[in-house]
This record gives structure tokens, C-alpha cells and sequence, in this order.
């Protein structure tokens, strides 16, 4: 169970933080970060949340989750836009960060050097099983990382595994149900005989 910490509003106090939820699809990561931005508004916080200007599935700004729970975003088409945006803030929430350029570590140890908690949530792996984008970099240099996991729709154990279901080559491909499942290591190995 994550324990979160918290901001030390000591004078002079600038230690900011970098954290990871990340895990296949249908897992609950954007869950899992909109339950911390919320906590961190409940706390008085000053938040602002972040997601890829290509990231339309659900809303053209908030950030939603499969399970349909939303927070108000900043859809940005580069990692440096959020260095912009971040403003006077003390949590900056980022979603879908596999989408993002390799610039969003360096952006994230930027918030995170001027006090900043920075809560990123994305897809370690690609429907390929391959590391996926900056998240790797970001899981490196992160403070706290929580892998969280989906139900295989193979066989019910734990899934850490984006299967895709449609026949598309490219390693960015938006979708939902219809294209991806959530799968073990042994149901994804076997791909289409599972």
C-alpha cells in the first residue's frame, strides 16, 4: 500500500519528489492518480493535471478513467508545456506519460527541484512487452514507483500486459476494449492460442 508522503512547508524547504503509477492497461493507474490529486486538493494543495494533447478517448481535456471517474486536465502537446503551465502549484499530476517526448524525466526533475510533488501515471510496456517511451527514465529516477496490476482475460491471475486484439503495427494506437486486454505473461506469450 502507497503511503504518501508530504511537502514540508518548512521555510527554506524545496524538497519536491517524483512519482510512478504505472502497469498495463485496465489496471487503475489514471484511478490510482486521480485518487492522489484528489487527496492532495483535499489537502488544500494547489494541483494541476496534465495529459498528451493526443489523448481524445474519453474527453478533450479531463483526464478519465476506464472507470469513467474524471479531474480536470491541460491537454499539452510537448513535456517542456508543462514547465509552462505548472505555474505556483504544489502537485503537478501527469497521465498517460508514455505518450509524452523523452524530455518529460528532465521536466519532471525540474518540478521536482523547485518543491514540486509530480505524480505521472502511464503504461510501462508496449502491446509488445517493451519498455514504452520516457517511463522507464521516469521509474529510474523516481522516488516512489507503484506497479499496479489488471485481471488477465485469459485466465484470471494477475496481469501486467497490454495485449493488443487488432492487427496494427505502430507502437501508439489508442483504444479501449475492443483492442487491448489485459493479460498475464503466460496468456500474453501465447498470443492469438491463449
Amino acid at each position: 500500500m502507497f503511503i504518501e508522503p508530504q511537502i514540508s512547508k518548512r521555510k527554506g524547504s524545496h524538497s519536491g519528489w517524483i512519482e510512478v503509477i504505472c502497469g498495463s492497461m485496465f489496471s487503475g493507474k489514471t484511478e490510482e492518480l486521480i485518487r492522489r490529486l484528489n487527496r492532495a486538493r483535499l489537502a488544500q494543495m494547489k494541483i494541476e493535471i496534465f495529459k498528451p494533447a493526443l489523448d481524445t478517448r474519453y474527453h478533450e481535456s479531463d483526464v478519465v478513467s476506464h472507470d469513467e471517474n474524471a479531474i480536470r486536465s491541460t491537454p499539452v502537446q510537448f513535456a517542456n508545456d508543462i514547465l509552462l503551465l505548472a505555474g505556483n502549484c504544489d502537485v503537478v499530476g501527469i497521465d498517460e506519460g508514455q505518450f509524452f517526448d523523452d524530455e518529460l524525466p528532465h521536466v519532471c526533475n525540474q518540478l521536482a527541484g523547485q518543491g514540486k510533488r509530480v505524480i505521472v501515471a502511464g503504461l510501462d510496456m508496449d502491446f509488445e512487452g517493451q519498455p514504452f517511451g520516457p517511463m522507464p527514465a521516469l521509474m529510474a529516477i523516481a522516488e516512489f514507483v507503484t506497479k499496479v496490476h489488471a485481471i488477465c482475460m485469459q485466465c484470471g491471475a494477475l496481469a501486467s500486459y497490454s495485449y493488443r486484439l487488432v492487427n496494427e503495427k505502430s507502437q501508439v494506437m489508442l483504444g479501449e476494449k475492443n483492442e487491448y486486454e489485459a493479460r498475464c505473461r503466460a496468456c500474453f506469450e501465447k498470443g492469438d492460442d491463449a
